[in-house]
């Protein structure tokens, strides 16, 4: 693996040229063509996804081509081992150039994520400093072999057919005949054997081989080697596809569910987004609306089920249209059960802005979503979680109220997560309780 390039969320890389003013990051020509050359034909299996959705092109005169990746993080990998690392647009109030932080900041968000609950790796375990997105990738990776191997390594009955000097299992009698002919002591047999060579673990050892071959950290190395020792009966995979296709997660194979996702990822330049890219460039990207979400609902339960509140995501209680028949699902992040209670909170990965002639640039659409939220749940509590900047630190609050004189009117409140400060949930969670003195009972 080659050199790494740090950048943000929102931030613009250019082509290097003398000729041109200086304007975001800059690539050399070779790699600038490569990257284009990735967006273009970055694909999606979901008509409703594109790779545009967050890899923007754009022109700029003097500058040229720009290139600007939005709301996706993660890194990109191209051909010659080059690497992009995309990280979240985290406000840290004076120092905020600080990427070890805001690596350290993602990787803890990720831990919340379902395709993370094993929290195999964690900041003590971790080179974040000197290691790049993709080493820490593939050392998550060996942190679920790790478990799996603690907890042992899944085998099963295999079919196989060999030619014994005992018999065992089944007579094969064509080829019985046909290669033992002067073996008279020999059996040609099929019979079933518990072993592990089973897909799952043919497909981990091609991805422990795999890395191997791509690491370039002493540490992943050294434990790579040390985790091939406990599939040493288990055969690589020689067809991928095929292998994944008889590959089924259930209750007895439910450790192997998240290496799997990772084994693709390695294996077939799979990424946990809905999109895939050509087989030169390699990307492991993860929506931040989708990491954003997952972290503050983990965090809020751990402040809000202590106090007694039952906590529900993507709640499917209701939907804006009850006939002809239900329709327009209404899915909120996070709504909160206490009592007589209900608080129903919306996440927004968005920066927004001290402007209020602007409405802070929060989305019309956003707004009659909290409406609807509010009618369909009759709550009038409502809260929108955007991330904290620096345009809000010691901001008053900010709310919007509709219906007032009514028996039950709405009110938005606009609550910022601070990401740097693991206090800020505490702080949701205390605001919100502190309500109870001043509910009602509508």
């Amino acid at each position: 693996m080659g050199e790494v390039l740090q950048i943000r969320e929102f931030d613009a890389v250019t082509c290097a040229d003398d000729n041109k003013t200086k304007y975001g990051y800059r690539l050399y020509k070779k790699h600038f063509g490569e990257l284009m050359r990735f967006v273009k034909e970055y694909t999606s299996d979901d008509n409703n996804a594109d790779a545009l959705d967050f890899m923007k092109l754009s022109f700029k005169r003097n500058v040229g081509d720009i290139i600007s990746f939005n709301n996706y993080v993660g890194m990109i990998q191209l051909p010659d081992g080059f690497q992009i690392e995309i990280l979240p647009k985290i406000d840290f109030g004076e120092n905020d150039d600080d990427f070890s932080k805001t690596k350290r900041i993602f990787l803890k968000m990720l831990r919340t994520m379902k395709d993370f609950e094993g929290k195999v790796f964690s900041e003590s375990n971790l080179n974040v400093d000197r290691m790049n997105l993709y080493e820490i990738f593939i050392n998550m990776y060996l942190g679920e072999v790790r478990q799996l191997v603690k907890k042992g390594i899944k085998s099963d009955y295999v079919s196989q057919e060999d030619n014994l000097n005992y018999f065992k299992g089944k007579l094969l009698v064509n080829s019985h005949i046909r290669v033992n002919t002067v073996h008279k002591e020999r059996f040609f047999v099929a019979y079933d054997e518990f072993h592990p060579n089973r897909p799952e673990n043919r497909l981990v050892k091609s991805t422990l081989l795999k890395l191997q071959k791509l690491t370039q950290s002493s540490e992943n190395a050294k434990e790579i080697y040390r985790l091939l020792s406990f599939f040493e009966m288990v055969k690589p995979s020689t067809n991928h596809e095929k292998d994944f296709s008889k590959v089924v997660i259930d209750r007895n194979t439910k450790d192997y569910g998240m290496l799997m996702q990772w084994s693709k990822v390695f294996l077939l330049n799979k990424s946990f987004t809905t999109f895939s890219g050509s087989n030169d460039s390699k990307a492991i990207l993860f929506p931040m609306e989708s990491v954003y979400e997952c972290y503050v609902a983990r965090m809020l339960k751990k402040v809000m089920i202590p106090q007694g509140w039952d906590v529900s995501t993507q709640d499917k209680g209701y939907y804006l249209f009850e006939q002809p028949r239900k329709q327009f699902a209404l899915r909120p992040d996070i709504v909160l059960y206490r009592g007589n209670r209900c608080v129903v909170l919306d996440t927004k990965w968005k920066a927004l802005v001290d402007n209020p002639s602007a409405n802070y640039g929060i989305s019309q659409g956003d707004m009659y979503q909290m409406y609807a939220y509010s009618k369909k749940y009759s709550t009038s509590e409502i809260y929108l979680l955007y991330p904290m900047n620096k345009d809000f630190r010691g901001h008053n609050d900010i709310w919007f109220g509709s219906d007032l004189d009514g028996i039950m009117p709405t009110n938005v409140n606009l609550f910022f997560i601070d990401l740097a400060d693991k206090k800020s949930i505490e702080e949701l969670g205390s605001v919100i309780s502190s309500m109870d003195l001043m509910a009602v009972d509508y």
